[in-house]
């Protein structure tokens, strides 16, 4: 498989991930892979209706996740992995704008920026104000200014090959922005209409103290992998958001 890849973490989402799938529009991406937390988490067979690939990771958490649909991907061949969540907020209709500026060869990695203008209430003061204290940190430790810590993304896979990922806990995003920071990745923000999750409760910003937990590790991420440097001197440049 040549082309591109969608990556979906899914936990407990068996409510929400077959609209999820249903919308990705067709003919976007070669393959879906959802990645459950267990092969008894009822997302699995909802995703396995309506047509993905369901895996589960050995070791638990968000960055492993990710890791493992890419890896996957990788494997079939895909030049492009895009990442979004399986609880209905990211709008997988988007997915073309997301994978155009990789495709035609302006970006090296899209961040879907939310857009919260349509559902102000999709994501809660706290975690708003939890992601701009670690935007913050970011912009002073690594010198460059992101717009946010997306769920929604997508990357060359020679370029997340480069970015030689290790986090596999929430700081996933975290550790992909500072790498790609250092490493001198095109970097294009595009904004997505957010929206409300299907059913349940977010595993960090539901809660206020699930939250903080995550901003902790989000700034302990931002810390430790300000120092990172490539192993290699990679040519990139950093373009400006659409």
């Amino acid at each position: 498989m040549n082309g591109a890849a969608l990556v979906i973490p899914a936990w407990n989402e068996a409510a929400a991930i077959g609209a999820v799938l249903d919308e990705v529009p067709a003919g976007t991406v070669d393959r879906v892979f959802v990645v459950v937390g267990s092969a008894n988490d009822p997302t699995a067979a909802a995703a396995r209706q309506h047509g993905a690939t369901v895996l589960v990771p050995a070791t638990p958490g968000y960055g492993a996740a990710c890791w493992m649909g890419a890896q996957a991907a990788m494997d079939q061949q895909a030049e492009l992995i895009a990442f979004l969540d399986g609880d209905y907020s990211d709008p997988p209709d988007a997915l073309p704008r997301i994978l155009k500026p990789l495709q035609t060869g302006r970006a090296d990695l899209v961040l879907g920026i939310r857009d919260l203008r349509q559902y102000p209430n999709a994501l809660p003061a706290h975690a708003r104000m939890g992601n701009s204290v670690v935007l913050w940190l970011l912009g002073r430790s690594i010198g460059q200014h992101y717009a946010d810590l997306p769920s929604f993304k997508a990357i060359r896979s020679d370029a997340l090959r480069a970015l030689d990922m290790c986090e596999m806990t929430y700081g996933w995003t975290v550790e992909m922005l500072t790498k790609a920071a250092r490493t001198g990745l095109r970097v294009q923000e595009i904004g997505i209409d957010y929206r409300p999750r299907l059913g349940g409760r977010s595993k960090v910003a539901g809660t206020v103290r699930g939250t903080a937990s995550a901003a902790i590790k989000l700034v302990a991420c931002a810390i430790v992998y300000a120092a990172w440097r490539p192993r290699a001197a990679v040519q990139w440049s950093v373009v400006a958001g659409e």
